[in-house]
């Protein structure tokens, strides 16, 4: 059986209760970044709510998952050589600074969207939990008001990065709980952002971040 975002495409796995729970069960996964294979073991009567007894096994995959939109805050240098990366990939990205000059430079392509606003954390507030999610812009005092409104919308985008040092981060953290955030929340972001690995040189960072978020968009994938 074939589904999508929308519903059923083609096939069947019997119609009824049953197949209903399949095909929203595997919206659910389309919908969820972390989740590529499964497997269901659903019991019909207290699972499924029909009134005949007995098991059914089901096994989900996500087959050619297209909607990886990437969201870069910031326009920097380091932005610059990520995003050429990225769109060399499978994805969508989404640029946004309030320097027009950093945005221009920026070659324009199909699959991205360029936005020059000094209203950053206003664009926070459509963000998704299925977006991944990059800070850095000019600072952390531009990039605290980003996350602030993630948090304040309790938004939990699929990847949270932000760029910078540990002493960056605690400084944030520190911030965003005297503006009220949880203290648990305050900290639910990655920063340093990246894999330990290359130099400090603006492509090198891009690949170890590239390489953290394909870590992260295939956690749970088999691989062969």
């Amino acid at each position: 059986m074939l589904v999508d975002e929308t519903g059923l495409i083609h096939g069947t796995v019997g119609g009824g209760k049953v197949e209903h729970r399949a095909i929203e069960f595997a919206k659910s996964m389309i919908d969820d970044v972390s989740r590529n294979r499964q497997i269901v073991d659903w019991h019909l009567k207290r699972d499924i709510g029909m009134t005949c007894g007995g098991l059914v096994k089901l096994f989900f995959e996500v087959y050619n998952r297209r909607d990886w939109h990437i969201v870069v805050f910031g326009a920097g240098h380091v932005a610059q050589s990520l995003i050429q990366l990225l769109l060399t990939l499978d994805c969508r990205v989404t640029c946004l600074d309030p320097r027009q000059e950093w945005i221009d430079k920026i070659e324009n392509q199909k699959r991205l969207t360029k936005i020059c606003t000094p209203k950053l954390s206003q664009y926070a507030e459509n963000l998704s939990s299925k977006d991944f999610v990059v800070c850095m812009t000019m600072g952390h005092s531009t990039d605290r008001p980003v996350l602030e409104c993630i948090f304040k919308n309790n938004i939990q985008p699929a990847y949270l990065g932000v760029i910078g040092s540990k002493s960056k981060k605690a400084a944030i953290v520190r911030e965003l709980k005297e503006g009220g955030i949880d203290a648990d929340l305050a900290s639910q972001f990655i920063c340093p952002m990246g894999l330990p690995i290359g130099s400090n040189q603006p492509a090198e960072i891009a690949i170890s971040i590239v390489a953290q978020m394909l870590e992260q968009r295939d956690a749970g994938k088999e691989t062969s």
